[in-house]
């Protein structure tokens, strides 16, 4: 029994539109080939896109983190004048307080878990704003609102250091020779100073122990400390990570320009 003749120039035309229809998809660049399904089955659903694997150092990260990823954070903020300490792929308490000096200059809320907006930033950092009208080739400017300080060499950021100034709370204290106790507030003053007199290793004070202290207003200092939370906590002293205390009377002088502000 003999079939129907085919059509072969109606077959043509279907067969052409077809072509037209796939590819007029939407889309410049050319998708995945579809799945291949047998005569006899129908496909399962639609085909599910693999979420992307964050790259190494885009993944959320938080204290206590190891890894590759923490290194290259480490070398990058580093790269940036900010120090981490020692760079050996440890999310530790130095390389967080890294982190929230780089928080303070590029205007981000100062937390410890990295995310999204920290990586976005950490690619297009921003330079530390000067806090004076005076802008010396070597100072040193102290942002007490973000709580960071600069130490500008040849009108360049040598380092950016996470600190904890005058916590405002009001205190009594006798000063050195003093037999009555004085009361006052806890406070770090703005103004325009100079470093002075200096000291190596722990000092004792009437208020308790500096490191390495670098005296720029009175009895205010630059000083490592034990303790230097995201907030501000002293009596009054810029208190600094203890590692950057070891070698900051090294290339911090005597007589250099010390401009302290809150900025809005």
């Amino acid at each position: 029994m003999r079939g129907r003749p085919i059509d072969v120039r109606k077959t043509a035309v279907l067969v052409a539109g077809a072509v037209l229809l796939t590819a007029c998809n939407g889309t410049d660049e050319a998708g995945p080939p579809p799945p291949k399904v047998s005569p006899s089955s129908k496909p399962a659903g639609p085909v599910q896109t693999p979420t992307p694997t964050p790259t190494p150092t885009h993944r959320k990260l938080k204290p206590g983190a190891k890894g590759a990823d923490v290194e290259a954070l480490q070398r990058r903020l580093k790269e940036l004048h900010y120090d981490p300490g020692k760079v050996d792929g440890k999310y530790g308490v130095s390389t967080q307080m890294a982190v929230w000096a780089f928080q303070g200059v590029n205007r981000l809320k100062q937390k410890s878990t990295l995310t999204a907006s920290f990586w976005k930033a950490l690619d297009a950092p921003k330079e530390p704003r000067p806090v004076a009208k005076k802008r010396e080739k070597n100072r040193v400017d102290v942002d007490l609102r973000r709580q960071y300080l600069v130490l500008y060499e040849d009108g360049a950021p040598r380092l950016i250091s996470h600190i904890s100034s005058g916590s405002g709370e009001y205190y009594c204290a006798k000063d050195r020779g003093a037999e009555v106790p004085r009361c006052r507030y806890a406070t770090t003053s703005t103004g325009d100073f100079r470093t002075g007199r200096r000291a190596s290793g722990w000092e004792t004070s009437p208020l308790g122990q500096l490191y390495n202290p670098i005296y720029f207003n009175g009895g205010i200092a630059f000083h490592g400390a034990l303790d230097v939370p995201d907030y501000p906590a002293s009596h009054g002293c810029v208190r600094m990570p203890m590692h950057i205390a070891e070698y900051l009377p090294g290339i911090l002088g005597t007589n250099v320009p010390v401009h302290v502000r809150r900025l809005s």
